[in-house]
């Protein structure tokens, strides 16, 4: 490939979103991935036995699906096979009293359920799908706002205008607030808020994290209004239609191959070098999806002590175990035949358990009991097994990516290569508490470690999924660095991209889209 005017580092999806949409201006691209297949966290594949296709990381496509970067190419992407499932009962939680309770796209079915556990509560939840419409509006500008001070200016004078002093600051006071801060306040029952409190430890916000409430808020809100979308067959529908799309504008895709190093000359990007020794030059811009501090690494530094310093200090969240299943039928909940009609069952009981989870991850330690994320996906995509068969996609969450001990004493391994059988068995064990008979129903399993995910992904360090910590100190304005949350760096033309950048972790693509819209 010749006269390239971008080449970017990592075929994730934000790296192919920018791609494209670069390609859609007319510039000459190329994408250079060193996996053997490309997605990063987003790829499907027969991991367990022939015809069942399981996620590898992400299984839940609503941010994509919603995404500005989505609505921009939603027709050429459809026609390259990009498919939606929808999914109209997104998530409940199960609980060791053999109860349930879930969140539907019916808010008076919704409404019953929160009934039977307070009246009190049901109010507070008519009251809040009332005004989601109006929340929405001031959260997602937020959320989709470029990080820089005019951009945020513009933002807070247009949020005094439509709120007033008031309105804007009880929106800044919900968005410090810690999950349970605002959970407590807003509801009586501890089950309602461990449901909702559960969605925290997706990003990264336990119980007690300051800036955390927002995300249990709006996926309950959103759940409820939007339901959520599966990829068609799997979530890489999003990866080969991308793919395919750059391709057709020109673009060049190339798997297998690493990046060693990134040329720069007078303080301008010129070029990648690749481990094959070929040297890819581009003209415009050098985009790397990458970790932070792998930026360091491939640059010998950027010349900027101080953003090197802030790139090898960036901080990561714990780490996740996946645990892919082929399931002879779906798990019989103890909690009732209706779990079976959900996508995702969470298995964290308490905001209490969250926590201690989290800080014992946190610590190091295998945790006692971690949280899990049972997704059944093949509820809503049959194509996924064979006829009358399912899939279970199993998070375990927070897990350490380098192990100093077992809160629970029994595990002795120290490494993931023997830890991942015992620790396996341990959530098994929570599953077949709360679906007895699960275990029988397996008929083939993939245990994928934090080490196996890094290895497969170095953005995934220590197993981290979200690609680094969104608490405060490391989001808005300070994702990756104060001054750099637009994915700038001190080297002219190059640029980071990624869940590291604003506006973070997610399917959304909202790092490459706002990226690509910036240069010219």
């Amino acid at each position: 490939m010749d006269d390239l005017d971008a080449v970017l580092i990592g075929a994730g999806h934000n790296s192919l979103a920018c791609a494209l949409t670069l390609a859609a201006k007319g510039w000459r691209v190329g994408v250079y991935e060193r996996a053997p297949v490309p997605g990063g966290a987003v790829k499907s594949g027969a991991y367990t036995l022939p015809g069942f296709r399981h996620d590898w990381a992400a299984m839940n496509l609503s941010l994509f699906a919603g995404s500005q970067f989505h609505k921009h190419f939603a027709q050429e992407l459809a026609g390259h096979g990009l498919s939606f499932v929808p999914v109209n009962r997104p998530f409940a939680s199960a609980f060791p009293d053999a109860t349930w309770l879930g969140i539907e796209m019916d808010q008076a079915a919704n409404r019953s359920r929160i009934a039977a556990l307070s009246e009190a509560d049901a109010k507070v939840w008519d009251s809040l799908s009332e005004t989601f419409p109006t929340r929405a509006e001031d959260v997602f500008a937020l959320l989709g706002a470029k990080m820089k001070m005019h951009a945020l200016a513009s933002f807070l004078w247009g949020l005094w205008r439509r709120r007033g002093m008031n309105g804007a600051l009880e929106l800044a006071r919900f968005l410090l607030a810690s999950p349970r801060a605002w959970l407590t306040e807003t509801f009586t029952s501890d089950k309602l808020r461990a449901m909702l409190g559960a969605w925290g430890m997706h990003l990264d916000y336990a119980p007690d994290s300051a800036g955390g409430a927002l995300f249990p808020y709006l996926e309950g809100m959103a759940g409820q209004a939007f339901g959520m979308a599966l990829g068609q067959g799997g979530a890489d529908t999003v990866t080969r239609a991308l793919i395919k799309a750059i391709e057709a504008r020109g673009g060049h895709v190339e798997c297998g191959v690493e990046v060693t190093g990134i040329e720069h000359q007078g303080g301008v990007a010129r070029a990648i070098t690749l481990a094959d020794g070929r040297r890819i030059a581009a003209k415009k811009a050098v985009i790397a999806n990458l970790a932070p501090r792998a930026l360091v690494r491939l640059t010998g530094g950027t010349g900027n002590a101080g953003f090197d310093q802030r790139m090898t200090d960036y901080a990561h969240a714990p780490g996740t175990m996946m645990i892919h299943l082929a399931m002879d039928s779906l798990p019989d909940w103890a909690a009732g035949e209706a779990l079976k009609g959900f996508a995702y069952v969470h298995l964290a009981p308490s905001l209490d358990q969250m926590a201690r989870t989290y800080q014992q991850a946190k610590a190091g330690l295998l945790p006692d009991e971690p949280v899990i994320v049972v997704g059944q996906p093949t509820v809503f995509d049959p194509s996924r097994a064979p006829e009358g068969k399912h899939v279970l996609w199993m998070q375990v969450r927070m897990v350490p990516g380098t192990i100093e001990g077992d809160a629970a004493g029994r595990i002795t391994a120290r490494d993931w290569a023997e830890a991942a059988e015992p620790m396996a068995e341990r959530a098994l064990d929570i599953l077949e508490r709360y679906a007895p008979g699960a275990r029988a129903k397996i008929l083939g399993r993939r245990i994928v470690t934090p080490a196996e995910l890094e290895a497969d992904n170095p953005n995934l360090v220590g197993g981290d999924q979200v690609c680094g910590s969104h608490h405060l100190a490391q989001h808005f304005l300070f994702r990756p660095a104060p001054g750099h949350a637009d994915g700038s760096t001190p080297i002219r033309n190059l640029h980071l991209t990624g869940a590291a950048v604003w506006p973070g972790a997610g399917t959304g693509a909202g790092p490459g889209y706002q990226l690509a819209q910036r240069l010219t």
